[in-house]
């Protein structure tokens, strides 16, 4: 299934499938009981999610949306458990790729507290040009979202784009 800039995949709270994104990025969004939107994780090419189900079933945590156009391929539930349940060993590999996330996990960690306010987006920045270039991180994520997912304010994100684009030599 090809999905769109802006299209939802799955929202919060319902149940389904998992789906395995053959390429693009996808964002996941807790919305909080007063409407409040809030940036949790950036999905990258040949993720298994939602990650808190590959064992076993639960309730999308967040609302999944295309960054930019996706591939994704989508799994079957069912199938999926009853095959972990007919091959046991299977768990493993999935084991291994919780470890692989867990592992991005920790070192988004490290870049929030051991960076500067600047390196921190910068880091953010050269991560996502690994994904998307040429298209930058603001055409992708708001000022606010990427102030969610490194720490800062939306204030202070803005502050510093400004700067990144001051210190750029004109053409």
């Amino acid at each position: 299934m090809i999905l769109h800039k802006g299209e939802t995949l799955f929202r919060q709270g319902e149940s389904g499938p998992l789906y395995h994104l053959r390429s693009g990025l996808l964002k996941i969004v807790r919305v909080h009981k007063d409407g409040t939107l809030i940036l949790v994780n950036i999905i990258v090419p040949d993720e298994i999610i939602p990650h808190h189900s590959l064992i076993s079933p639960n309730p999308y945590y967040g609302t999944a949306v295309a960054l930019v156009t996706c591939e994704i391929e989508v799994l079957s539930d069912v199938e999926w458990y009853e095959e972990l349940e007919r091959h046991p060993e299977k768990c493993r590999s999935i084991a291994l790729l919780l470890q692989d996330k867990l592992r991005m996990m920790q070192q988004r960690i490290d870049q929030l507290t051991e960076s500067s306010p600047a390196e921190k987006l910068r880091k953010l920045q050269t991560w996502f040009a690994a994904y998307i270039a040429p298209a930058t991180l603001t055409d992708v994520l708001t000022q606010d979202e990427i102030g969610q997912f490194i720490g800062l304010r939306r204030e202070t994100i803005n502050r510093l784009l400004r700067s990144q684009s001051a210190a750029k030599p004109p053409l």
